[in-house]
């Protein structure tokens, strides 16, 4: 089957999304304005903006984690903002998220098997030696040893902790991962390594990825499409490559024109970009990424 041709995974249709603000709630602010875009299964949508650009508010709206004004969210053909809060807790079983600061997802009460064995409690797996299993294949994965799973958090470094938030979120085997800024908080080095092992994970499981980023470059190593926002809205969207070459929006030059050199190479040397993606060839991510 062609994937370009597939049926999409995740559809997001005219979506807006306002909060109120002020003395009674009398005024609101829109967020997010018509927000319309689609992810193919096996594929990598990178949202790319600025902070305040509406980004994460439309990753939150497809968790479910707040609730558009308008619009449609489809995940494989079910209208996500239909659903009532119980179906939409079930239907996380399929859709998963790894946010910014892993501390955040992480309990310091708890050891990492504890953690990334959670959700499959809560999802009802009930055998605690197919849960053992689970826990640590997923673990595996992500290069954290059986035994690591029995230290905390905190024992750990960052780029380990969100490897930790990763495996948490691969154990229920979703079809969707959202990505809110997996990497912003990470020195670059490590980016490169949890980017790579992201690449990885991905081929190997099928996975479907919704990118959220700030950083262009690292969206066009990572991405099949983009799709750039700016004050709540697309205002450029394509496969990354014709993005990144055939640039149309103002507001998307201004992006290009933030990563060094960008506009000085070919296609086949934009992967060895200097700063991020610079560590990130380094790391291997160039080669990882070659299909994208």
């Amino acid at each position: 089957m062609n994937i370009e041709n597939a049926t999409p995974l995740l559809r997001v249709e005219k979506l807006n999304k306002s909060y109120a603000k002020g003395i009674g709630n009398r005024h609101r602010t829109q967020i997010l304005r018509d927000v319309s875009f689609e992810l193919r299964r096996g594929q990598t949508l990178g949202l790319v903006g600025e902070s305040g650009s509406g980004k994460s508010t439309t990753a939150a709206c497809v968790m479910g984690l707040t609730d558009a004004d308008s619009g449609l969210i489809e995940f494989d053909g079910v209208n996500l903002t239909t659903l009532s809060k119980p179906e939409m807790r079930r239907m996380r079983r399929r859709i998963q998220m790894v946010f910014q600061d892993p501390n955040g997802s992480l309990d310091p009460r708890f050891t990492v098997a504890d953690l990334v064995e959670e959700p499959l409690i809560v999802h009802g797996v009930k055998d605690p030696a197919e849960r053992s299993r689970r826990v640590s294949e997923v673990l595996d994965r992500v290069g954290i040893s059986v035994k690591q799973a029995e230290r905390y958090p905190f024992a750990f470094s960052g780029g380990q902790r969100q490897r930790i938030a990763i495996a948490r979120a691969l154990v229920l085997n979703p079809d969707l991962v959202v990505l809110d800024e997996p990497v912003s908080a990470l020195d670059v080095s490590i980016q490169a390594q949890v980017l790579n092992l992201l690449s990885e994970l991905q081929d190997e499981l099928g996975l479907t990825y919704l990118f959220i980023v700030h950083d262009l470059a690292v969206a066009r190593l990572m991405s099949h499409h983009i799709a750039v926002m700016n004050a709540g809205e697309i205002v450029e969207a394509g496969p990354s490559a014709d993005v990144f070459e055939n640039t149309t929006h103002p507001y998307t030059r201004a992006l290009l024109d933030a990563v060094p050199g960008a506009h000085r190479r070919s296609a086949q040397q934009r992967t060895a970009q200097q700063g991020t993606t610079a560590a990130l060839a380094a790391a291997g991510m160039a080669d990882a990424l070659e299909g994208k």
